[in-house]
Order: structure tokens, then sequence, then C-alpha cells
């Protein structure tokens, strides 16, 4: 009797072999996840060095070469992937708020708009950012440049709640 299929001695690829230099294992993905789980697993081929020493602003210090580990971003910047996307913001309304024009901004639709966040809103079709206020039944959007005036919030506005920004991030 032949024996057909199973494993045989001497076939596949050599233990270590891949680009990941360690042994693999096949996982079932959905079809709509592929991409997402192939670039979280490229981008963590170039996570960056953490030193655990902070930078003095003051007055320099000795260095120390303690390295603390690798930062991934993501992990610092997005607290529920599922409900966070990006946006550049636009003009210099929020220029106070240390929000310039160009800047990335990380935006959480599950984090709750309360007085005082900055939040991305739709008012009659336009987006903006600007800075939540409500006070006695009434809101407000402020800007956080005193070029601008408030936005104040009426019944008859069209108005949707993008989410709340929760990070910039700006070149220098």
């Amino acid at each position: 009797m032949t024996k057909r299929g199973g494993k045989r001695d001497g076939a596949g690829r050599p233990k270590g072999s891949n680009r990941y230099g360690e042994p693999t294992r096949p996982v079932r993905i959905p079809e709509s996840q592929v991409e997402r789980v192939l670039r979280f697993v490229g981008e963590r081929e170039y996570a960056l060095p953490l030193y655990a020493s902070g930078v003095s602003a003051g007055f320099p210090s000795p260095a120390d070469d303690y390295l603390e580990g690798v930062l991934d971003l993501n992990s610092h910047l997005v607290r529920e992937p599922a409900a966070t996307f990006f946006v550049r913001a636009r003009g210099d309304s929020m220029i106070d708020a240390g929000i310039h024009d160009g800047d990335l901004l990380v935006v959480d639709r599950s984090v709750e708009a309360t007085d005082g966040k900055v939040v991305i809103v739709s008012v009659n079709g336009e987006l903006t950012v600007k800075r939540l206020r409500r006070s006695k039944g009434k809101s407000w959007l402020l800007p956080e440049n005193p070029d601008y005036p408030p936005i104040a919030l009426h019944e008859e506005d069209e108005t949707h709640l993008w989410g709340v920004v929760t990070n910039v991030i700006h070149p220098l």
C-alpha cells in the first residue's frame, strides 16, 4: 500500500528561512482584515528605539545610554483603533491650542465630547475643528484665535459630531 498525503521528510521550506527568521504557522484571517494584518506585521519591523532618559529642555545633562525598548506610536496615539481616524487641519483658527495649518489630528469617535474638548464637527455640511463649550443648555464651538468668532450652535443647524481630537502631530 502506497502512503499518500501527510508530512514528508525534507519537504517544505527550511525552518527560519522566511523573512522573519523564525518559525511561522498558518492562520485563517478574514479577507477583509488581510491588508490590516499585513500592515501591522510590517510596521513592527520599523519600530523605533525609545530611550528611558528624558531630554533636558534646559541645561544639558550627560547622555544615558539605557535603551528602554521600542516605541509603537499607535499604542501612544490611538486608544480605540476601530473608532480612530486621522484628519489634516486647515487654517489658523486653532493656533493658540497648538493646532497649525497642515497638522495631523488624531480623532477618536469613542471619546465623549464634553465641555472643553477639542472636537471635529460638521456644521451645515462644513467640517471644522474647534473647542466645544456647553453652558446653560447652549453649545458653542470656540476658536483658539482671537481673529475668529465663536460659532453658536442652534437647533436648526445640521450638526454632526465626528469625534474628539486626542493628539496633534506637527512638524517643527
